[in-house]
């Protein structure tokens, strides 16, 4: 497998903003992304979100899952915010969860349940794809940055191995409309657009410290680093994006994913 583009790695992140946890197989859920990704979102009473880009604290929530991912255990490592670890059953758990949220960020917290998950873009509803090549690339620019550390601040839901470092790169074209069609083992998706980037990659995943320049040097290196043979330009605004959004089709619902699948590119692209 070691030079077929693969199915590497599967991660959740069962509760928006927080820490993702590795799972060896999932079902492609009801809303077109990854089952049990995302079900959980923070808000305030009014509606508004609350996440890692807009309340830093939130990187000081651990978030620790049962194996069967029936229970989370919450804690944190803030002194100056510190509340007792609990756990709570998982999905069903949002309500009394809100209450701990609500002690930690000392306000009124709402926690939202959705078994179609809240993701970061509705229409293209399916697990982003980023290649491990790209994810070490990214941590050789960084020396603060290793491997794992690459992965949790760019919260990708799907790593590809067996690839050259942007590899993931082929999955969009010019048009959106002119979406790439590739298959992870028996399930199709879409290759989209390029994912821009918010402010959530310049910190340190865990601690929220921000890495000052990061946003200006990722740029630079990615523009420098851009594949000669990604062939749609036109469609990048600015290089501050990594991994491709996708979106999956009604009928892949429930199909199951497996670490080791084979991706297959199905237009016949370099």
């Amino acid at each position: 497998m070691k030079d077929t583009p693969h199915l590497a790695g599967i991660r959740l992140h069962p509760i928006k903003s927080l820490d993702g946890v590795q799972v060896p197989e999932c079902r492609i859920g009801p809303g077109g992304g990854l089952e049990l990704d995302r079900v959980w979102a923070l808000c305030s009473p009014d509606g508004e979100g609350i996440y890692g880009k807009n309340t830093a604290a939130m990187h000081l929530v651990r978030a620790g899952f049962a194996p069967d991912l029936g229970a989370v255990t919450l804690s944190t490592a803030s002194d100056r915010r510190h509340v007792p670890a609990q756990t709570f059953a998982f999905p069903s758990g949002f309500t009394a969860a809100a209450e701990w949220f609500s002690a930690y960020l000392a306000q009124r917290v709402v926690v939202r349940y959705a078994a179609e998950g809240y993701p970061d873009d509705t229409i293209r509803n399916g697990p982003l794809v980023v290649s491990t090549a790209t994810l070490q690339a990214v941590a050789d620019w960084f020396p603060e940055i290793d491997l794992e550390e690459s992965r949790r601040r760019f919260r990708s839901s799907l790593e590809i191995g067996g690839t050259c470092a942007f590899w993931e790169d082929r999955l969009f074209r010019e048009q959106e409309t002119d979406a790439v069609p590739f298959s992870v083992g028996d399930v199709r998706m879409a290759g989209t657009n390029p994912c821009p980037r918010c402010a959530v990659p310049a910190r340190h995943s865990q601690s929220g410290v921000e890495m000052t320049g990061f946003q200006k040097r990722f740029s630079e290196l990615r523009q420098a680093h851009y594949p000669s043979w990604a062939r749609a330009p036109g469609r990048i605004g600015h290089f501050y994006h990594l991994g491709i959004n996708t979106r999956v089709a009604p009928a892949e619902h429930g199909k199951v994913l497996r670490v080791g699948d084979v991706v297959i590119n199905l237009r016949a692209d370099p």
